[in-house]
């Protein structure tokens, strides 16, 4: 089955690095879960970002420490953040996200482009992996 993207999707997109763009325009034609983008999943601005830090969503606080998601010095955000859609609704349920990250690393690398995903990042002193699965960002 071919999933494609919403309107909505799009526009949370955004301000995004048209390479992100580019690679989530062909996961979504490769992905075997359906998958979106959700309002603070593109550009964030400085005090939108310090809420989700405040709300302990994210580890960066947006002024002392930036996101990707805040635009860098070219006037675009670097990162991309997902969720799946199985079943007619939203899921963050890892195994889901896993899926739709393969689709997104298989079409960066057809593309030619370098990203990293949240999903395979360490986390606390637990060790525990994949503190971020939603999320990919570009390496520059």
């Amino acid at each position: 089955m071919t999933y494609v993207l919403s309107e909505a999707s799009k526009k949370n997109r955004e301000g995004v690095d048209p390479r992100l763009i580019e690679i989530s325009d062909l996961a979504i034609t490769i992905t075997l879960v359906d998958f979106g983008h959700g309002p603070d999943s593109g550009v964030r601005e400085d005090q939108r970002q310090m809420q989700l830090f405040i709300e302990k969503k994210s580890k960066a606080d947006g002024y002392i420490k930036k996101s990707k998601h805040q635009k860098a010095a070219d006037g675009y955000g670097k990162a991309l953040d997902f969720y799946a859609y199985v079943d007619g609704a939203a899921s963050w349920k890892r195994e889901h996200l896993a899926m739709v990250a393969a689709a997104f690393l298989q079409a960066a690398s057809l593309l030619g482009y370098k990203i990293k995903w949240g999903g395979l990042w360490k986390g606390d002193s637990s060790g525990l992996y994949g503190w971020d699965m939603p999320h990919i960002e570009l390496v520059e």
